[in-house]
């Protein structure tokens, strides 16, 4: 009788999956577990103890428990240690001297998404080289985190690669999900674990409708695949982030007048969702014209004092000096400008925020609001 079932012929040769697999990864090298960078730059209690605070009282203020402005002010991009300490120092002046009037959260970006090519930001090319000591850049950022906390100023940053997160998110009080990603379903995975509030971005389009449907979806249950903090792939199960919001940078065409919220808040009604949004004065609100963000936020902070609480907040990227420069290789870079986009400087940002603190004690006072 014929055995149906016999074993077939050992093959002559293995296959080599080379010919197919990896023909375009030049290195695979080795990365640090978040576990061992959290080893090594633990966060201490005090650190642990105003990142909670401030988390908590962001959503009070999302809730329409605190009706103060939360400010998310700082460089466009953080491409020095000493500088943005610099900054910093400052701003946590400021920050203490409008603290009944302000949320102050300080602007610490460490990943610049690009339209097509360019420097990726400080976690991945922390000298800005093109060498990508991105093992250095991740504990060079947690080491600028833990500095700006040391100081009493919560910290807010954009959530851009999926994995980063892991190494810096226990120090992050507010995110913020860019407009090139609000529409990303893996990001708005990412937010409804996170810990922290965060804010989506509109299309850069100007459609707020990816916003609202980000929101929804941030704020349902999740099961996907990521990295435990020991480095292990795993599937994770989220329980979803009640704390999210939209923030209008602009699209085609600003965004930021008292028509352009009525129309983004009818919209988040109709889904649902709290009527409320952040003001992003930079990007296509302010046409990429780094001073009309000084037009932008008086205009904004004329809709607060008229006693709009709708709005709950602003972005602002400001630097120690205005402007912005390009990376030259062996030219010295300038001090404390931007090597991305342009920003005012620490000078103008000052009268903006006392304008925005004015604007938060007029609304008090205000019976419309």
């Amino acid at each position: 009788m014929m055995n149906t079932h016999a074993r077939p012929a050992t093959p002559l040769s293995t296959q080599d999956t080379t010919r197919i697999d990896d023909l375009r990864i030049g290195a695979v090298r080795p990365l640090i577990t978040p576990a061992l960078l959290q080893e090594w730059l633990p966060a201490p209690a005090s650190v642990q103890a105003l990142v909670a605070s401030s988390r908590a009282a962001i959503s009070r203020l999302l809730q329409g428990l605190d009706d103060r402005l939360v400010v998310v002010v700082g460089p466009c991009s953080i491409h020095d240690h000493a500088q943005a300490m610099d900054y910093a120092r400052q701003l946590k002046a400021e920050a203490d001297a409008l603290q009944d009037d302000l949320l102050v959260v300080m602007r610490v970006y460490f990943e610049k998404p690009r339209t097509t090519v360019g420097w990726k930001g400080y976690i991945n090319d922390p000298h800005l080289d093109g060498s990508f000591a991105i093992n250095e850049g991740l504990e060079m950022a947690r080491q600028l985190l833990l500095d700006v906390l040391a100081l009493g100023l919560p910290v807010g940053t954009e959530f851009l690669d999926l994995l980063s997160p892991q190494f810096i998110s226990d120090l992050v009080s507010w995110g913020a999900i860019g407009a090139r990603t609000t529409e990303s379903q893996s990001h708005r995975q990412l937010a409804s674990g996170l810990s922290c509030p965060v804010g989506f971005k509109n299309g850069t389009d100007g459609g707020v409708k990816v916003a609202s449907d980000a929101i929804q979806a941030a704020q349902a249950a999740h099961a996907f695949m990521g990295m435990t903090k020991m480095g292990q792939a795993a599937i994770f199960e989220t329980r979803g982030n009640d704390d999210c919001h939209v923030i209008l940078r602009g699209g085609k065409q600003p965004n930021y007048a008292k028509a352009d919220v009525d129309a983004t808040c009818a919209q988040l009604t109709v889904a649902g969702l709290r009527a409320q949004v952040m003001v992003d004065v930079s990007h296509a609100n302010s046409i990429k014209q780094h001073q009309r963000q000084i037009d932008v936020a008086l205009d904004v902070a004329g809709q607060v004092a008229a006693g709009d609480r709708r709005i709950i907040g602003l972005m602002i990227e400001s630097h120690l000096n205005e402007g912005r420069q390009d990376i030259v290789p062996g030219q010295p870079l300038r001090h404390g400008v931007s090597v991305t986009d342009a920003c005012i400087s620490f000078a103008q940002t000052v009268p903006v925020l006392e304008k925005l603190a004015a604007a938060v004690r007029a609304r008090r006072a205000n019976p419309a609001g």
